[in-house]
């Protein structure tokens, strides 16, 4: 789900760095006042499999390939603010030491998993637990995933129209809505579905020590 360098216009990933560096002032401010002592081991846990869950590519129609995330469940157990500080050193370390994702392409890596992400899954959790905990769980796993991969989706698909040479030809991602919409969203839905039960399973580890939650 990582876009790598040369897919999108600097007229995109420009405005998402402004973006996105507003969003880490926000994340980062206050930390050591957020951040315990006992929930930093934990989180370094956490962080370490949300790296590992990026690197294991599940190859899809088309070249590409898809992921699960782990963001749910930094969400859930960590907030918003340190879900997106902590995705976003994940997506520089892919980057850099992996090739998954580009460096033009963080800020918006970084806005549609690790912000939106997190937001849809914290979402979907205080939504339905009043109704059942575990499946408002399963839906933050799940959500997260389609969510981001949706968003995703929608900036590469709108990259033709965005960045043409004179002759009206794409200078960076070639295909539109019609193409990435279907090839990044469809196979994610299955892949939330593997992600909403890791979720939940690592959640119910988590609870039943007691660990800080959303």
């Amino acid at each position: 789900m990582h876009i790598p360098d040369g897919f999108i216009a600097p007229q995109v990933y420009l405005p998402a760095y402004a973006l996105a560096a507003g969003a880490w002032w926000w994340s980062a401010r206050g930390l050591r006042r957020r951040l315990e002592a006992e929930q930093v081991p934990r989180l370094a846990m956490l962080t370490a499999l949300a790296y590992a869950l990026g690197l294991v590519m599940i190859p899809l129609p088309g070249g590409t390939s898809g992921h699960a995330l782990g963001v749910a469940l930094l969400a859930l157990l960590f907030g918003v603010r340190l879900c997106f500080i902590a995705y976003s050193m994940v997506l520089v370390l892919q980057s850099l030491l992996f090739g998954a994702g580009g460096i033009t392409a963080l800020a918006i890596n970084a806005l549609t998993m690790g912000l939106t992400g997190s937001l849809a899954a914290l979402a979907a959790y205080h939504g339905l637990r009043r109704f059942n905990e575990s499946v408002a769980v399963l839906a933050a796993g799940w959500l997260s995933v389609v969510v981001s991969a949706l968003l995703i989706a929608v900036v590469l698909g709108l990259q033709p129209m965005i960045g043409q040479r004179a002759d009206g030809s794409p200078l960076f991602f070639p295909f539109g809505l019609s193409i990435t919409l279907p090839a990044v969203l469809l196979p994610h839905l299955l892949i939330g579905i593997g992600e909403a039960a890791l979720t939940l399973l690592i959640w119910r580890f988590a609870r039943a020590r007691k660990w800080a939650a959303a």
